[in-house]
């Protein structure tokens, strides 16, 4: 059997020879690429995506992660991160076959206005087979998916998040055809889950009836003058945020101080963060990363990002774990304490990682800590975040990228997993697969 073959049929039923098949295709020419894009056609329609409602499965939001830290792991850590990572999207509910053998023939005229229309009409099923008559997605399409669903934060903004970095999933596989319509179909068929408009609606009603726009512009505040914008967002009622929130904005805030009091916010919130809930509280940042990539002008959107940080519980400081003093330390010593589940210290080294502008290697370090957790432990959301911290580095002012940086190497010490999973890929990698 062919390696093509072999992975096609791991792909429809998962074996115990899953990791033996991924490691034979990738071990082809483009075959990480190819693996990818077979692996996208096959899951996307045989998933049970309704079962998950309101939830979604992160499989295949996290295929796009990975994709995306590439250039910060080494050729072991990424291939060991992708087969744990399509292992998971392989094992997530399935259809019934009745019900698969009906997403398998459904397919669309390809036409804007009925995808619009059966997205607003809130008709997954006829959305997704609509955009499988699409000839061949482009960028443009995803992004009009977008904005459709912008200020519609159900199960707290993945509509716009899916669009987003589904899109970035279809680049990174050099936008395929085939692939790129179950891409599609898949954030249309979301986009067509009931709607959630109650923080956009409730900025709107703020914002009155002046024009108000923010302007991407990079951020001119610093950590004291955002510092009245980060306990706003933190310690505010619902109501109290939006008031201060939209003022900011109608009063001419930018995109980039906007962003950075969210980022910092979003960090105090991840220190607060209870041992079980380290992994959702860490969405904030993977929804804020993706204003990076749509960079929305709309104070809606922005509001309602301040009311998704808002959400989360915000402690004491007292009750925070602090970094450990006086930690002189390397990439390596961070990430060993990060897996020996040290959050103290592993915090302390970033600190000072951080400081003697090494910042780069503690993006590095997690992003190799994110690999040796099976993302069935956690939903994908270590390496989720970890992505989303490569993103928004590049916005940020320094004092915001260290809060962030510290906040997730906390988070990662807090919730390390097993690692089985992983030790099996590496092996079958070492093996070639069997051949």
């Amino acid at each position: 059997m062919t390696p093509e073959a072999r992975w096609q049929q791991e792909l429809e039923v998962p074996t115990e020879a899953f990791f033996a098949a991924f490691a034979a295709r990738v071990a082809g020419p483009d075959g990480v690429r190819e693996a990818l894009r077979e692996a996208v056609k096959a899951l996307v329609p045989r998933i049970d995506w309704a079962a998950y409602q309101p939830h979604l499965p992160h499989g295949i939001l996290g295929l796009r992660a990975v994709l995306r830290l590439r250039p910060l792991l080494a050729e072991g850590s990424f291939l060991r991160a992708l087969a744990t990572q399509a292992h998971m999207a392989a094992h997530e509910g399935r259809l019934p076959a009745p019900a698969l053998a009906q997403v398998a023939a459904a397919k669309g005229s390809g036409q804007w206005r009925n995808l619009e229309a059966f997205i607003r009409s809130r008709r997954p099923a006829l959305a997704y087979a609509e955009a499988q008559g699409f000839e061949g997605p482009e960028a443009g399409d995803f992004e009009r998916l977008g904005r459709l669903a912008d200020t519609d934060m159900a199960n707290v903004g993945h509509k716009a998040v899916l669009a987003s970095d589904l899109a970035d999933l279809h680049e990174r596989l050099g936008r395929p055809r085939a692939t790129g319509r179950r891409l599609l179909g898949l954030a249309a068929w979301l986009a067509a889950t009931p709607e959630d408009t109650f923080w956009a609606r409730r900025a709107a009603r703020r914002l009155g009836d002046v024009e108000v726009t923010v302007p991407w512009i990079p951020a001119a505040l610093d950590g004291a003058g955002l510092a009245p914008q980060v306990r706003d967002i933190c310690d505010l009622g619902l109501v109290g945020l939006l008031d201060a929130f939209t003022a900011r904005l109608k009063a001419g805030q930018g995109a980039g101080d906007a962003l950075a009091a969210l980022v910092l916010a979003a960090a105090e919130k991840q220190l607060d963060a209870r041992r079980d809930l380290e992994g959702k509280t860490a969405w904030a940042f993977v929804y804020l990363a993706s204003l990076t990539r749509t960079r929305p002008t709309d104070p809606r959107v922005w509001s309602q990002a301040a009311a998704l940080v808002n959400l989360f519980p915000t402690d004491e400081p007292e009750e925070r774990i602090r970094p450990a003093e006086g930690r002189a330390a390397d990439a390596e010593a961070l990430l060993e304490a990060i897996l020996d589940a040290e959050p103290a210290v592993a915090m302390g080294y970033a600190s000072t990682l951080v400081a003697d502008g090494r910042g780069e290697g503690v993006l590095k370090a997690l992003a190799e800590a994110s690999t040796r957790n099976d993302p069935a432990f956690n939903h994908a959301h270590q390496v989720l975040a970890v992505a989303a911290a490569a993103d928004l580095l590049p916005h940020l002012p320094p004092f915001a990228q260290e809060a962030m940086l510290v906040a997730l190497v906390k988070s990662l010490a807090n919730s390390q997993g097993s690692g089985d999973l992983g030790s099996l890929a590496d092996r079958a990698l070492a093996a070639g697969g069997g051949k």
